[in-house]
């Protein structure tokens, strides 16, 4: 394993040649109150600027990046992202705006485009999720949860009700429990039946006039499509409770349908996912939340109009509004890619995306699917899922197969979600995976299955290949001070 920079440091040694301080800031050095100077020096390592290089590159080549590798995530998303959007981001007259620089009521000719940008994202993710307004500022798919649930309960209030339920399919990403929650809501989890779906019956129980909202993810986290929308839809609509739409599944449906015809009333969309920018280790991301004209009004302020002689403005006074959730904009950078990603693509290359994901999820799990358990045997739309329950049954589990594809170069998908899945294991290929890059994962799961029934004790030791080789997985998270071996 590399050193560490602080075992690499030597004293005296550095990187820098920076020229020694001027009088004059001496004396501006002066007139800072002592309480703010260092009592001692920063303890930062002593390197010259080529052990600094090196040292970080070292450490960049022992990452895994889609740029470089296949990211097989199920319920993530993590596709190739065309350089063009980021050489789009870097374009000086958008890279160095300042987001305090006056809009026009100031004579802020120097925003126009920046606002034209967020303007046109609008109403290109409108069309594409079939809603009438949108708000791009919330920072990440969860804060769009919590903006959506905030914008039900300020619905609901409005019209002087009471209600405090909202029921979520078992199946859900975790977040919409938490979004519910930390909105005021009571949540009461519906089970799924044996067809992968919500069950109605169980669905039908549930519902009554104190429940606020329904939140759906569909496609859901198995992979699967709700057969039974509309009607659910219409169950949910006829006790006046607003329908929400997860779109971290939205790369199974993009170009093709539009959540807000399958009577959604209100969606999130994860553009660090479906419209492609680089995310993965906390960030960046981008969760704008859309609406059906009867939620408009609520949405965060502020909303960039487009005035009658063509300029665009920054819009403050909203009677209803749940006022601001994020600093400006949003996260305009990640905004600016999906837009650059949208207008590359048009619709007819959104709707290949979909196409093209669903093949290639199909065909993993067609593959697959004689090794490794198949829980519900339909066809999947962007992402399948399996139970490792056959290789555990051999003592060898899910997070042991994961271990096993890091063996042998490769990322693993997730494991153990959904939940409801025993032994589950969760492949997305999304659509920028080539045909043969899929066959070398699926010929190492092929390899791995039939190493289970060789060799099982083998699994115990992998990865051992890797830079970090096989830690205890709950002591590394108990204990910040353990070291791997």
């Amino acid at each position: 394993m590399s050193k560490l920079i602080f075992e690499k440091s030597a004293p005296g040694r550095r990187a820098d040649n920076l020229p020694r301080l001027s009088q004059a800031e001496k004396d501006c050095r002066l007139r800072i109150p002592r309480k703010y100077f260092r009592e001692h020096e920063a303890e930062l390592p002593e390197l010259s600027e080529l052990e600094v290089v090196r040292h970080f590159t070292n450490l960049s080549r022992m990452n895994f990046s889609v740029d470089g590798n296949m990211y097989p995530l199920g319920s993530c998303t993590m596709k190739y992202n065309p350089k063009i959007c980021e050489r789009i981001a870097a374009l000086d007259g958008f890279s160095s705006l300042h987001p305090l620089l006056p809009q026009l009521r100031g004579g802020g000719i120097l925003t126009q485009g920046a606002l034209e940008v967020l303007y046109e994202t609008e109403r290109l993710l409108c069309e594409v999720a079939g809603m009438q307004a949108f708000s791009l500022q919330p920072l990440a798919g969860a804060h769009g949860e919590l903006t959506g649930m905030m914008l039900i309960a300020a619905y609901h209030k409005d019209k002087g009700h009471r209600k405090h339920k909202v029921l979520i399919a078992d199946s859900a990403h975790g977040t919409n429990p938490s979004s519910a929650a930390i909105a005021g809501f009571s949540v009461v989890s519906v089970p799924t039946a044996a067809d992968g779906c919500v069950d109605l019956a169980k669905f039908k129980e549930a519902l009554d006039d104190d429940v606020a909202a329904v939140m759906l993810t569909c496609p859901n986290t198995l992979g699967l499509f709700e057969r039974q929308i509309r009607e659910l839809a219409d169950l949910a609509h006829a006790h006046d409770a607003q329908l929400y739409y997860d779109g971290a599944n939205l790369n199974a449906l993009l170009g093709r349908c539009k959540p807000g015809d399958l009577g959604f009333d209100v969606v999130h969309f994860n553009l660090h996912k479906t419209f492609a920018t680089p995310h993965g280790g906390g960030g960046p991301g981008a969760g704008p939340v859309g609406v059906k004209a009867h939620l408009a009004p609520y949405l965060p302020t502020s909303i960039v109009i487009r005035r009658s002689d063509g300029s665009y403005a920054l819009e403050y006074e909203r009677a209803k509004t749940i006022g601001f959730i994020a600093p400006f904009y949003g996260n305009f950078a990640i905004i600016l890619r999906a837009y650059a990603y949208m207008l590359l693509l048009g619709r007819n290359g959104m709707r290949r995306v979909s196409e093209n994901a669903v093949l290639n999820a199909n065909y993993i799990q067609a593959r697959l699917k004689d090794l490794y358990d198949l829980p519900y045997k339909r066809t999947c739309m962007h992402e399948c899922v399996f139970s490792a329950a056959r290789q555990a049954a051999k003592g060898v589990h899910a997070i042991d197969i994961a271990k096993a594809l890091i063996e042998r170069g490769l990322h693993p998908p997730t494991v153990y979600f959904p939940m409801i899945v025993k032994e589950s294991i969760m492949i997305e290929p999304t659509e920028t995976e080539s045909k043969e890059q899929m066959d070398e994962f699926i010929i190492a799961m092929r390899e791995i299955a039939a190493e289970v029934d060789r060799a099982p004790e083998s699994f115990r030791t992998m990865p051992r290949t890797s830079p970090v080789t096989r830690v205890d997985e709950t002591k590394a998270a108990k204990d910040m001070r353990f070291k791997a071996e």
